[in-house]
């Protein structure tokens, strides 16, 4: 009988992280100036293109109820409201992750705010290293599907009484429609993408070069500490997701150099200018 003790514990934990959803919405509700269309989930070195919105009004994490901080480097930890690409956008300026402490349904808390607001997209960003070989530090990729085989998803223990599956579909995970569209656009403005699919570690120590070769052999084309369980919420909701990933260094093994978070934070400064571009351009026509 004792073992079972520690499982029912956490199992009453789960169930009150669940609704705590709700009281954060609230809270940021009333900070808001419209409805968002769109939840933007901005990665490592990527938080800039939040300031580029009109009418911004941020709101920092640690003032949320519920809502946990984000202390990865390059993250500044607040939501930001406002007009990008003439739509109403919702951005989280640095995420939560799983290696800082949290639960993946801590980490994917935000998600469910923001869909609660309103938001029934989401384009999600996170820098990466790049385990293709073809790819180069720099490059924008499509993600195109994802694989975790470490962590089970945000749903684990839920009371989904409230939700139409159980089982969610995962077939589809990204938007074809939302992919074309990003190819289209990507193609008018002249930004260079390309496509590949997402492996999930869960950090905070990098890879081993014998772990990215299992990973290239598993089919990963990026590697990365951050996205899949904010993704499994957001389809558990039913919103549309558009993923990217921005090759900030490639994996470990392939360059005969160390790994560091210096250069994942360098190189997300250095893609802003064609990352905004390319985010605006696909807003616009959403």
């Amino acid at each position: 009988m004792p073992k079972f003790s520690v499982n029912i514990q956490e199992d009453h934990k789960v169930r009150s992280i669940e609704n705590e959803y709700l009281q954060a919405a609230d809270y940021v509700r009333d900070k808001l100036k419209a409805k968002p269309d769109v939840l933007l989930v901005l990665g490592s070195g990527l938080g800039a293109l939040a300031d580029e919105m009109d009418g911004a009004v941020a709101v920092s994490y640690r003032e949320i109820p519920h809502f946990k901080t984000s202390t990865a480097p390059g993250h500044k930890g607040r939501l930001v409201a406002g007009k990008l690409g003439g739509k109403n956008v919702i951005a989280m300026q640095g995420r939560i992750h799983v290696y800082e402490g949290y639960s993946p349904l801590e980490a994917s808390l935000p998600v469910q705010v923001a869909h609660h607001l309103g938001a029934k997209n989401m384009i999600v960003t996170c820098a990466c290293g790049g385990v293709n070989t073809d790819y180069n530090v720099g490059d924008i990729c499509l993600i195109s599907d994802h694989i975790n085989l470490t962590h089970p998803g945000p749903m684990l223990g839920m009371n989904m009484s409230r939700f139409k599956n159980r089982f969610v579909d995962m077939s589809k995970v990204y938007d074809g429609d939302y992919i074309d569209l990003a190819k289209t656009v990507a193609d008018s403005t002249n930004v260079k993408i390309k496509e590949g699919v997402y492996f999930y570690m869960p950090g905070p120590s990098y890879e081993t070069p014998a772990e990215i070769k299992a990973i290239r052999t598993l089919g990963g084309d990026l590697v990365g500490m951050s996205l899949v369980h904010e993704v499994s919420m957001a389809r558990l909701l039913e919103m549309r997701v558009l993923g990217f990933g921005l090759v900030t260094n490639m994996a470990a093994g392939i360059l005969d150099k160390p790994l560091s978070e210096d250069e994942v934070i360098s190189e997300g400064k250095k893609a802003t200018t064609k990352f905004s571009k390319l985010i605006k351009g696909i807003l616009k026509k959403m």
